[in-house]
């Protein structure tokens, strides 16, 4: 297997960077988040996640405000639709301090990339632990440049010039009336993006379908889009792509929506509390760049 690495120059002498998995995944090592990041910081960091798509932290103990800063020095960052924190709009709370029972299937409990109903979908997200059980809970990462390199060229062949519908019904389950499911699906009509798409800052080709917000394939008949989608969906799910993360509190994950997806594994029964910034991507684009 080829996994697909592109060379970023990073100054190592601003923060160390100790990689995890062969496919993606870094943890960086000697730089206070909460303090601002200079330019070059800045910019090292941009590098890093651009090459290892998910960087990791450790003994992050910084505030709302701080993890706000932090996300909007790479970007304008987004308000998600229904689920926001009334006091800091950007932050995403995800709490489960009433899960009980292990391996319940949640929204978080698929692989998916954040947002892709958007038109433009997040470029990037940015996730805190508050709290964290004292054992599971663990969050594993693919690498969706790798899952499409290794896709036979027939089915590379067949993608790369196809569309694919998302929307955020997902979410209607946690709206409590028909005017809020209304609003919600007027305000997110169900957008059209590449199943390929072209990673706009590194060129690479990604597997943009997941099976959160991906609903089918444009011009297929359902059953054989029904097939394709799935076949596409467990290819992410090879472990040779993957890196999983351990959460404690404190730590932090920042990774690249459009080259990675994610999965919440589901195997607590403890509280857990976490807390995301996501940084305001663009509209994808195919092999064709033509949508």
């Amino acid at each position: 297997m080829t996994i697909h690495q592109r060379n970023f120059e990073i100054d190592d002498s601003l923060f160390d960077i100790t990689p995890l998995q062969p496919s993606l995944g870094a943890l960086i090592t000697g730089i206070d988040l909460a303090e601002p990041l200079d330019e070059p910081r800045l910019a090292a960091l941009q590098a890093a996640l651009l090459r290892y798509r998910v960087l990791f932290f450790r003994d992050q103990n910084i505030t709302r405000e701080q993890h706000i800063a932090f996300g909007a020095a790479f970007g304008d960052l987004e308000v998600h639709p229904v689920f926001s924190h009334p006091d800091y709009p950007e932050i995403l709370p995800l709490i489960s301090r009433d899960f009980v029972g292990k391996y319940r299937q949640t929204t978080d409990s698929n692989w998916h990339a954040d947002t892709t109903f958007r038109e433009a979908p997040s470029a990037a997200s940015i996730l805190r632990a508050h709290v964290s059980p004292s054992l599971g809970g663990d969050t594993v990462f693919a690498n969706a440049v790798a899952a499409y390199e290794t896709l036979d060229d027939e089915i590379k062949q067949r993608i790369d010039g196809l569309t694919a519908i998302h929307d955020p019904s997902v979410f209607i389950q946690f709206l409590d009336t028909e005017e809020k499911k209304q609003a919600l699906l007027s305000q997110y009509p169900p957008v059209e993006h590449p199943v390929v798409r072209i990673h706009p800052e590194t060129g690479e080709k990604v597997l943009y379908v997941n099976s959160v917000f991906t609903r089918r394939i444009v011009g297929l008949d359902p059953a054989e889009s029904d097939a394709l989608l799935a076949k596409l969906f467990d290819q992410v799910k090879r472990p040779e792509f993957q890196v999983r993360w351990s959460w404690r509190p404190g730590s932090i994950a920042f990774w690249d929506n459009r080259a990675t997806q994610h999965y919440a594994v589901p195997d607590y029964n403890e509280p857990r509390h976490m807390e995301r910034v996501t940084i305001i991507g663009d509209r994808p684009l195919g092999p064709d760049l033509d949508i």
